[in-house]
């Protein structure tokens, strides 16, 4: 089955641009698109898109609020990728921890858009590590004071294990579950176990909002 794409964009060229690239894909489709994010309920409840690629700056509902409300109302929401023309945009950092899966720039080349919408759907990997790092040591709340104190709370009420920890860290650098097994010497089923106890203890929707938990909270350096 083909990866299911709605595009979230007010800007007709990009949409236009974001569907050329995607639908040359034989694994991937699109399904609909949007021009404001005040549309986007509505259509994932009729699409049930897999991926959600949204703008973040739209004039009516941006794509903060946007991805806030589909996590909060839509049983078994989809990914969502937020699409910015800035990296390092304190936009993006607040609509990844709002729940949204990774972010796309509106300049990447094709290939890139296309990995992107891949990984995102898969979930075994952290999209663009490094932006995420970079992002959570400008805009993270505990710059300087040891960790942000609700993410601390979120921490030591998880309990993780040693393994767990150890995972988390692997997962915070961008390895994939099958990079960790390597890394751990362990099968990857072992690893999705390790990820998936992970993301229960921490109440974390998938891994980016692990990973946001785990640079917010001290436990690893962003730097």
């Amino acid at each position: 089955m083909p990866v299911t794409v709605l595009l979230v964009d007010d800007e007709p060229l990009v949409r236009a641009g974001l569907r050329a690239v995607l639908e040359a894909q034989p694994d991937i489709e699109v399904v609909g698109e949007a021009a404001d994010g005040a549309a986007v309920i509505p259509l994932v409840r009729q699409l049930r898109p897999d991926v959600v690629a949204m703008d973040v700056r739209m004039p009516l509902l941006d794509g903060i609020e946007a991805t806030r409300a589909v996590l909060r109302t839509v049983p078994e929401p989809p990914k969502i990728l937020v699409v910015t023309t800035f990296e390092n945009d304190e936009y993006v950092y607040e609509a990844l921890r709002a729940g949204a899966d990774g972010f796309l720039l509106k300049r990447a080349r094709p290939a890139e858009i296309v990995h992107a919408v891949r990984l995102v759907a898969e979930g075994e990997s952290l999209l663009f590590p490094a932006s995420v790092r970079r992002l959570a040591a400008e805009y993270g709340d505990g710059r300087g004071d040891g960790g942000n104190r609700a993410a601390r709370a979120v921490l030591e009420r998880a309990r993780l294990t040693e393994r767990e920890a150890e995972v988390l860290r692997l997962m915070a650098r961008g390895l994939s579950n099958a990079e960790i097994a390597a890394r751990l010497i362990v099968g990857t089923e072992t690893v999705k176990s390790h990820v998936s106890a992970v993301l229960a203890k921490l109440g974390a929707r998938d891994r980016t909002q692990a990973v946001i938990v785990a640079y917010e909270s001290g436990f690893v350096a962003p730097g």
